[in-house]
């Protein structure tokens, strides 16, 4: 295999490398018990880094692909779903915050399954890759303090906030693909403050 080959190879690699990840930090996290899943947050925290590596050498080497540009998204929703479902079912996260990150995927998921047949390609924005990051950061703190430990919940509620913000500028880049509106790409837009 050439050089050029292995390179493009390599991100969706890390991006499938992420979604097989995903029994194996359920194990730990369910082998940890009631205590600092140390195992569990170290291994979503590796996860996380796999999401940054992977779109930044596809970016670095000139290999974005198709794939890519949806299971990579993916990936980040499966793993942190996972998480959600995990720590809501052992009652370490609250149940609100919870529940708001499965729905906003879901949809999210099921809105693109309905409009990519019309030519939708979804493009995540930076408010996406920050609430995706927070969310890592957020739930991995919580994986790792002990059960109760307040100040990982905050963070994990400004990451439930951004998500949120993220969720709603998808929602408006959809409404306008459907409706033929302007350009989706909204961080080419002027403000309207």
């Amino acid at each position: 295999m050439s050089w050029a080959e292995l390179r493009r190879s390599i991100p969706n690699a890390l991006t499938i490398a992420r979604f097989a990840a995903i029994p194996v930090f359920v194990w730990l996290y369910l082998e940890a018990g009631d205590g600092a899943a140390w195992g569990a947050g170290l291994f979503f925290a590796a996860a996380a880094l796999t999401d940054q590596l992977d779109g930044y050498l596809a970016r670095r080497w000139h290999v974005e692909s198709a794939f890519g540009k949806v299971a990579d998204p993916l990936a980040d929703r499966l793993m942190i779903g996972t998480a959600a479902v995990l720590m809501l079912a052992t009652g370490r996260i609250p149940v609100l915050a919870g529940l708001v990150i499965l729905g906003r995927d879901v949809l999210l998921v099921l809105g693109y399954r309905i409009l990519s047949p019309g030519g939708y390609e979804l493009e995540v924005t930076f408010l996406g890759k920050l609430a995706t990051w927070v969310l890592y950061a957020s739930l991995g703190l919580v994986l790792v303090t002990p059960e109760g430990t307040g100040w990982p919940v905050v963070l994990l509620w400004v990451g439930v906030a951004l998500s949120l913000g993220a969720g709603a500028q998808y929602a408006l880049r959809a409404w306008r693909h459907t409706h033929g509106g302007r350009d989706s790409r909204l961080e080419h837009e002027p403000s309207e403050d």
